[in-house]
């Protein structure tokens, strides 16, 4: 297994979200995001659990209402079909993994 770091596999671009998968499977999906400061992601729900680890910065992010701050090595797990969102106050990178 190729060991790399994954915050530099994606890198920040101007008033952008940048994502880049990394392993999709029949049952899993990994993708690497960086958003920079202002960006976002408006509220949607997915079919499927999904987990989310911070490796760079803080993201904002809610869930069923609740509103979380994780910064760098932090991970917030969700279930799936609840609404959620997303909000870079600040860049920062994450790591998706959705598992179906």
């Amino acid at each position: 297994m190729k060991n790399h770091n994954k915050s530099s596999s994606v890198n920040y671009q101007e008033g952008a979200v940048v994502s880049k998968e990394i392993l999709k499977t029949s049952n899993v999906t990994i993708t690497l995001f960086a958003f920079d400061k202002g960006q976002g992601l408006s509220e949607h729900s997915s079919p499927y659990n999904a987990f989310i680890s911070i490796i760079d910065g803080v993201a904002d992010i809610k869930v069923s209402g609740i509103e979380y701050k994780l910064k760098a090595g932090e991970c917030l797990l969700m279930e799936a079909n609840e609404p959620h969102s997303l909000k870079a106050n600040q860049r920062f990178k994450m790591v998706l993994t959705m598992v179906k």
